[in-house]
């Protein structure tokens, strides 16, 4: 297996997080559109939480350290 490269994985996953701002939101109505709104809102949370993480390789395993405390 080639070397995991953690800088290109979190580089990919903070595009992601920019790509979910920068995408319109299709022609929906009610239910469907907030539905899709509150599904692009996590999708970035969950993008900026990984490119966000301190990460290392420890034991042949990706470990993701991400502060849930505020401080």
């Amino acid at each position: 297996m080639a070397e995991f490269d953690i800088d290109a994985f979190r580089h990919r996953f903070r595009d992601r997080a920019a790509a979910v701002k920068e995408r319109g939101v299709p022609p929906l109505e009610g239910e469907a559109r907030r539905r899709f709104l509150a599904s692009a809102q996590q999708d970035y949370i969950d993008y900026s939480l990984v490119a966000d993480a301190e990460a290392s390789v420890e034991d042949g395993a990706l470990v993701l350290r991400i502060p849930l405390s505020g401080g």
